[in-house]
């Protein structure tokens, strides 16, 4: 008896846990927070750009000074 008592007992203690969830309040807009981290996350994936490019333009104005170079010499 004291089994199915303790049963019962646990069983009322779980239902009345599991009561329905409350509804928001209010939908809230989203907080520029988000913005401001993906801004903060992108800034220095642009600036890697920025450098890649310039970069690449100085190789490319080298090989072509090089290039240039090379060809008035041949002779």
């Amino acid at each position: 008896m004291s089994r199915t008592l303790l049963c019962a007992m646990t069983l009322l203690v779980l239902m009345a846990g599991c009561s329905k969830p409350k509804p928001p309040e209010k939908e809230r807009p989203v907080e520029p927070q988000a913005t401001q981290m993906r801004d903060a996350m992108q800034a220095p994936v642009e600036q890697a750009r920025k450098a890649q490019e310039e970069a690449k333009a100085a190789a490319e104005a080298q090989r072509a000074a090089i290039d240039a170079a090379t060809s008035t010499d041949g002779g």
